[in-house]
């Protein structure tokens, strides 16, 4: 082949080329001006889902991808209808195959991480807790410093911090203590069988109405439940308003204490379990008797 021949080879074909572009021109137009409106509507549709989600969560995370989805969404649905102005309908199959497979895929490798995004995402949408919240959950106990999109992130009051992965809280049951504002603490306690029961009741009830801890808006509650081996056993219940966990511990502290002082105050005794220990038994000797044969 001479050079004439390669010259005029290459000649044609940038001829064609050049003729199918001028063909072509008016859908290429066509393609590039819907790429545009879609990329207008994507930034549309990202400042609507923002405005949406702010009023639902506080979570950045979460608004923040849910509006870079649906604009990459918007924008890929664009590209399609572009190509298929350009009569590139093989290139947009084969682009929605090999998503559909490397999807398949991600989805099996990646199913445990995609089960804590799906997870966080929903429990940042439901809000069952905020940060600052106590919460227990899985036999776990403390304040949520953080919900990320995978783990949630709980100070215990020790001051460690536990990263607890989002399906598990969201899978299984959790306790908010401080949902409400409000937690009610129960004290156990006992009177020995020679007081006056009436009379225990009232001082329990009188003490703890008058502690400065306790939520005046709701009464003080004590019952009797059962008899003890050395005592008639008694639970109390009284209610605090309750933001933080030393709330708590302060006022059963409080509790225990005054109820105490009270009780020795009117001789009121609080025992403490006795054992008796009888050596006289069936089939044995008497302990008297065998201190007397030991003499």
């Amino acid at each position: 082949m001479d050079t004439q021949n390669v010259y005029e080879l290459i000649t044609g074909k940038l001829e064609g080329w050049l003729t199918a572009a001028i063909e072509m021109l008016p859908n290429l137009v066509l393609a590039l001006l819907i790429i545009v409106a879609f990329y207008v509507l994507a930034k549309v549709i990202r400042k609507l889902v923002s405005n949406m989600l702010s009023r639902v969560t506080d979570n950045k995370t979460v608004t923040g991808l849910a509006e870079t989805v649906l604009a990459v969404l918007v924008l890929g649905i664009g590209l399609f209808f572009a190509l298929s102005i350009l009569n590139l309908d093989g290139t947009v199959t084969s682009l929605l195959a090999g998503a559909g497979i490397i999807g398949l895929a991600l989805g099996f490798a990646f199913q445990d991480i995609a089960a804590n995004f799906i997870a966080g995402v929903l429990l940042s949408i439901r809000h069952p807790f905020g940060i600052g919240d106590i919460i227990e959950t899985n036999g776990l106990f403390g304040t949520v410093e953080k919900l990320n999109l995978r783990n949630t992130i709980i100070r215990t009051p020790q001051g460690q911090y536990m990263y607890v992965p989002n399906k598990v809280v969201y899978e299984n049951p959790f306790t908010n203590y401080t949902k409400t504002g409000k937690r009610r603490i129960d004290l156990a306690c006992g009177v020995s069988y020679g007081d006056d029961l009436e009379k225990a009741k009232d001082i329990a009830v009188e003490t703890l109405s008058s502690l400065d801890l306790r939520d005046e808006s709701k009464d003080v509650e004590f019952y009797y439940n059962e008899f003890g081996d050395s005592s008639i056993n008694f639970s109390i219940r009284f209610w605090i308003n309750y933001n933080r966990q030393p709330d708590y511990w302060g006022a059963q502290s409080e509790a225990i204490m005054a109820l105490k002082k009270a009780y020795d105050d009117n001789d009121i005794m609080i025992p403490f379990p006795i054992r008796t220990l009888d050596f006289g038994i069936r089939g044995g000797e008497k302990l008297n008797t065998v201190m007397d044969t030991n003499k």
